[in-house]
Parts: structure tokens; sequence; C-alpha cells
């Protein structure tokens, strides 16, 4: 029993710590829409995020004038899954935080319409 109890301790002891990720607060950059015949359009992109434990609140848009809330956000170590719409819009982001830096893909939907976008911010100061 000591012996199993002494391997257990040891098996705990090999692990190494999660790392203490928080992505509460500002991030910006870019967002870059690409349309059904291949087009891209580049604007801006502000996530005001808050977290707490895994879940993830706040808001996404291209400034502080346009914003839309997050209805669900998760992080599960480095990645981010954020859902949020405005009524017609819906939109689902897929990110991996990497260094200080959140990216990956966005898909909205629009009547039936889909889009996707790539997404790359960084926390501001």
């Amino acid at each position: 029993m000591k012996l199993l109890l002494c391997l257990a301790v040891l098996a705990l002891a090999s692990v190494p710590a999660a790392a203490d990720v928080n992505v509460t607060g500002n991030w910006s950059g870019t967002f870059t829409m690409q349309g059904p015949n291949g087009q891209t359009k580049d604007g801006t992109a502000l996530l005001v995020l808050k977290q707490t434990g895994s879940e993830i609140t706040g808001t996404v848009g291209p400034d502080e004038s346009e914003r839309i809330d997050i209805k669900k956000g998760t992080i599960d170590g480095n990645k981010i899954t954020i859902e949020c719409s405005d009524g017609e819009h819906q939109m689902l982001f897929t990110l991996v935080l990497a260094d200080d830096r959140i990216s990956g893909d966005v898909r909205a939907t629009d009547a039936g319409d889909e889009r996707r976008a790539k997404l790359d911010v960084k926390r501001t100061k």
C-alpha cells in the first residue's frame, strides 16, 4: 500500500502544472473576410474579453462603437471557442492563443448565407 501511495505521489509530482492562462482584457487587430468569389475584405477587430475559469464573456466587433455580446465562450488550454449573434448574423470563432496573440477562423451565417474570415488580434496595453 505504501508503495502504491509513493508511486501515485511521484506520478503527480512529475506532471507539469497547467499554464495559468487568462485572456481577460482588450484584444485588437485584423479581421479578413473572404467573399463567395474568393475576394477578401480587410477590417479591424476588437475583442473585449473577461475570463472566469474556462468561461469567456464580453463583446466582439470591429471597434468600440459596434460590438456584439458573446453568447457562449470557452477556453480549454490554448483553444478558444466563441459564439455570438446579433439576431440576423450568427458567428462561430474557433481560435488559438499563442504568446500574446489570438488568431483563427470565424464562420458567419446570415439567412443561410455562410462567410468565412480570419482573425488575428493581440492584447492591447
